[in-house]
């Protein structure tokens, strides 16, 4: 048998199973989704699995004596049931919703089973239904499945574990989707998501509710606002499409105006020509996970999110007056993959992944410690960046990582510090002049090993 992690698919073999699983495609219209084929599999099947409402809209098409076994809630046991019925030369069918291979049961059974193992039939799917009833076409679309365990309302800043995370990151990169809902990320919330993320008055939706069945009925066209207020049936799929032009960012080396920062003093706030810099030394990857500690205005996270759009960024700040302006800074950048908290490194860094890539602008006080447990949990390859406009800072830093070398701690790491200053032209009468910023260190340190 392959091994099904091998990335073989199910097209990679012209050995055909005498004695195949049927996974067959079932629409809410029950028998009369299914062609001949399908039909003839069904009444023929020893062991028919599928979820409660599916057994019982084919009951009558069963076979007597034929055992029935309910995955709802017990997906781990479908394969099991499957090779027990092989096992015994029975005819086993598992039914899907509409096409098992859309966000269906077919690929974890491809996973579970020896590929030739299956047959499947598939059916339209419910998405394709949906886009027909409103003549939306979906060939540029893409497809998000929010069929997860609630995470309850989407929080701007919320962490890649919530349920309606996928979507959020999705609304940025795609000008049509298609979602598949559940019962608790239902369209409602899903208004509710984009009105927090400030896209409202960008898309429309669409809200399929009970296709094929007597009850069906499709909802076009419908603002966040209208949809956000509005209680719909718990069988539904929702098309979101834009309506607005999608905004084109600038994605790195904005510049310092691009940003709100503390007034009437200076802001806090990485300069732009040490902010690129910082930014290129982090060796930023589409998925990186960031950490961005001392994140002042939010400068550098803000940016490396725009550079991360597979990855999150997760920056704390202690000061209570920066974070509320990294949180305006957030709320105007338009990205879904950064998280900002209130508190004091290393307080919380626990509850977070292990980076690829760490900043630190600020330490609190509690440099050597933080230098110590990032480079402890960086991941192979993983780069820790440091800007210091002090000497006492920079030779903490520079004293701490070569007591991390000599002692082995953090594991095998390469380090290295930049001195960069920049100057900038300012008017003088009709004319200009040169007038030099502070000097400023960069100390970076890079694991050994390949990034991911």
């Amino acid at each position: 048998m392959p091994n099904p992690d091998s990335g073989r698919t199910l097209m990679d073999t012209h050995l055909k199973d005498p004695n195949p699983c049927r996974v067959i495609g079932v629409l809410d219209d029950g028998v009369a989704s299914l062609n001949a084929t399908a039909l003839a599999h069904l009444r023929g099947a020893d062991v028919v699995i599928g979820g409660t409402r599916t057994l019982a809209l084919l009951a009558r098409e069963l076979k007597a004596g034929a055992v029935q076994h309910d995955l709802t809630g017990r997906l781990k046991d479908v394969p099991a049931w499957v090779r027990a019925a092989r096992a015994d030369h029975l005819n086993c069918v598992v039914l899907a919703t509409g096409d098992p291979l859309c966000h269906g049961i077919a690929p974890y059974l491809a996973q579970h089973l020896c590929v030739q193992a299956l047959e499947l039939l598939p059916n339209l799917s419910t998405l394709q239904l949906a886009c027909a009833r409103i003549g939306l076409a979906w060939h540029d679309a893409a497809i998000v499945s929010v069929h997860a365990k609630d995470a309850g309302e989407w929080r701007r800043g919320a962490t890649p574990e919530h349920g309606l995370y996928a979507l959020a990151q999705a609304l940025r990169t795609h000008a049509r989707l298609l979602v598949l809902t559940s019962p608790d990320n239902s369209p409602d919330r899903i208004a509710r998501l984009l009105l927090a993320e400030g896209l409202g008055d960008d898309f429309l939706m669409a809200v399929a509710e009970n296709l094929l069945q007597p009850e069906e009925r499709v909802l076009a066209e419908l603002s966040m606002a209208d949809a956000a207020g509005t209680c719909f049936a718990a069988l539904n799929v929702v098309l979101l499409w834009r309506v607005a032009p999608a905004p084109q960012p600038v994605r790195f080396g904005l510049p310092d105006t691009a940003f709100v920062q503390r007034q009437p003093d200076k802001g806090l706030i990485t300069k732009q020509e040490v902010r690129a810099v910082s930014l290129a030394r982090l060796q930023l990857r589409a998925g990186s996970v960031v950490w961005d500690i001392g994140a002042g205005s939010g400068s550098v996270g803000l940016e490396a999110a725009r550079l991360c759009p597979r990855g999150h960024v997760y920056a704390i700040e202690k000061n209570e007056a920066d974070h509320a302006i990294a949180m305006q800074n957030h709320a105007a950048f338009g990205v879904a993959n950064y998280s900002l908290h209130l508190g004091k490194a290393p307080d919380g860094l626990d509850a977070w992944p292990d980076p690829d890539a760490v900043f630190i602008g600020g330490s609190g006080g509690e440099l050597a410690g933080l230098i110590a447990g990032v480079m402890g949990r960086l991941r192979p390859g993983g780069t820790l960046v440091m800007n210091f406009v002090t000497l006492e800072n920079l030779a903490t830093a520079t004293a701490t990582l070569a007591a991390l070398e000599e002692e082995g701690g953090g594991g095998h790491f390469a380090w290295d510090v930049l001195q960069l200053q920049a100057a900038r032209s300012k008017p003088i009468l009709h004319m200009h002049r040169m007038a030099a910023e502070n000097p400023v260190w960069i100390v970076c340190a890079q694991r050994a090993g390949s990034a991911a």
